[in-house]
């Protein structure tokens, strides 16, 4: 810190030079935004490419707008209620696949038949695997959106019978 600043090694670095940022590029084109995007609260603009291929839909959506809108990145409130938000998509999911003619099986594409005939038990035993404290939440995880769509499904068409007696 004593030395000549000539001497310094640090001394070039420690210089502010405007006109050199190191950025080798300029700044590309703006992708056009076809919906309101969700921005953080710690940037002016979005980045100038960005993702469309989920736009924010339904109560998820209006719960991921609202994380952007009220919480900074910086708080575990923002993060918590992003997560959320994935969660109720996933039932929102759910749910539209129950409503067409073609719901989901839940049987063949949630893996439950690869447990039984892929020897699914024994990959799990002695392996030193750090997922094995939740493997028997996994059956609740997957069964309980079908158990609940199936509950209000019988509560619906039994007072539907109700109103025609």
């Amino acid at each position: 810190m004593d030395l000549d600043p000539k001497d310094r090694p640090s001394v070039p670095k420690l210089r502010i030079q405007e006109d050199r940022t190191g950025a080798h590029w300029e700044f590309p084109e703006r992708q056009e935004e076809k919906w309101p995007r969700e921005r953080s609260t710690e940037h002016k603009f979005l980045t100038p490419v960005f993702g469309t291929s989920c736009p924010p839909h339904g109560i998820s959506g209006a719960m991921r707008r609202f994380a952007y809108r009220k919480y900074s990145e910086a708080r575990a409130a923002h993060w918590l209620l992003l997560l959320a938000a994935d969660r109720v998509d996933a039932g929102e999911q759910h749910l539209r696949s129950l409503l067409t003619t073609r719901p989901d099986n839940p049987i063949t594409q949630t893996g439950v038949r690869s447990e039984v005939f892929a020897h699914g038990i024994s990959a799990r035993i002695g392996r030193k695997r750090a997922d094995v404290r939740h493997h028997p939440l996994d059956p609740i995880i997957v069964a309980a959106p079908w158990v609940v769509a199936a509950g209000l499904v019988v509560k619906t068409v039994r007072s539907v019978r109700r109103r025609r007696r």
